[in-house]
């Protein structure tokens, strides 16, 4: 016990502390440049929360993110992993340049491509031999979106190919060997075989990135602070609005729990459909 005290106090000070102090924020009008004026509210910033249409803007925005990167994420990573299964030259080059982007800082992804997507950019200098215009595709509320969530895409799709690639190497080549002598064709075997052995992998790939998207906050902070007239704004983003730009720390209160019980949500949704992906993952490779 004595060797956990350093752990459970980081841990009582750093989250149990901040998330039951969070609670009791969100009952009160309180600014902290200004706490003589202090008041109780009660219910009054989950009423607000309820007819804020920033928030629901916010809400819209993140479920675009997340409904538009899991699964493209999802999909680009498999097929990069069933490609490593292959006969491919410089094979361990390849694996460290699609793992690369997951060891940099966000940070530093985001300020490249917002430069990238810059009007005299790299990627407009590269439609332009094309007859494309230039674009601000950060400026565009058609675009502004499709962009971040372009780069999110390939800044993840590499470490999740390569979880995918450990978990093709568990597969038994026996299982393939008798696949080919009865003449199943390459989508077959995936569809039938592949598939079914990885989704337990599958399942947990998707809770993870889903939630990770949930809470998207970087990208969105560097590369357009919300705008075009808060096409991008998204959750995290508005929570840290209200809580660090407009200190209304118990309204802020109150949208970080309303993240945390959407997040809490779809975890417990992921949890549910992972439950039976082991089984079927365990029944296939009896």
């Amino acid at each position: 016990m004595a060797l956990l005290l350093p752990w459970a106090i980081v841990y009582a000070a750093f989250f149990i502390y901040p998330f039951v102090y969070s609670f009791f924020l969100s009952f009160l009008d309180y600014n902290p440049l200004n706490t003589a004026k202090t008041e109780w509210v009660g219910l009054a910033n989950v009423t607000r929360l309820f007819s804020d249409a920033q928030f629901f803007q916010a809400l819209r925005n993140t479920l675009i993110f997340v409904l538009g990167t899991v699964p493209a994420t999802t999909v680009f990573a498999l097929g990069m992993a069933v490609a490593l299964r292959g006969p491919l030259r410089g094979k361990d080059f390849v694996k460290a340049a699609i793992f690369l982007p997951s060891i940099l800082s966000m940070v530093v992804i985001a300020l490249l491509f917002k430069l990238l997507y810059a009007p005299g950019g790299a990627l407009n200098a590269a439609l332009a031999p094309l007859g494309f215009a230039g674009h601000g595709w950060l400026t565009d509320t058609r675009t502004a979106l499709l962009a971040i969530m372009a780069m999110d895409v390939w800044a993840a799709v590499g470490y999740y190919a390569l979880i995918f690639h450990a978990a093709f190497a568990g597969i038994p080549e026996e299982l393939y060997e008798a696949a080919a002598l009865e003449g199943a064709g390459t989508w077959a075997t995936f569809r039938h075989i592949t598939l079914p052995m990885i989704r337990p992998v599958l399942a947990f790939v998707l809770v993870i990135n889903t939630i990770r998207s949930f809470q998207v906050f970087i990208e969105v902070f560097v590369m357009t602070q919300g705008g075009p007239l808060g096409t991008t704004n998204t959750l995290v983003l508005y929570l840290y609005e209200m809580a660090f730009r407009r200190l209304d720390y118990g309204y802020a209160s109150v949208v970080a729990y309303a993240v945390f019980v959407l997040s809490g949500v779809l975890s417990i949704v992921a949890i549910r459909r992972l439950r039976p992906a082991y089984g079927a993952g365990a029944g296939a490779a009896g």
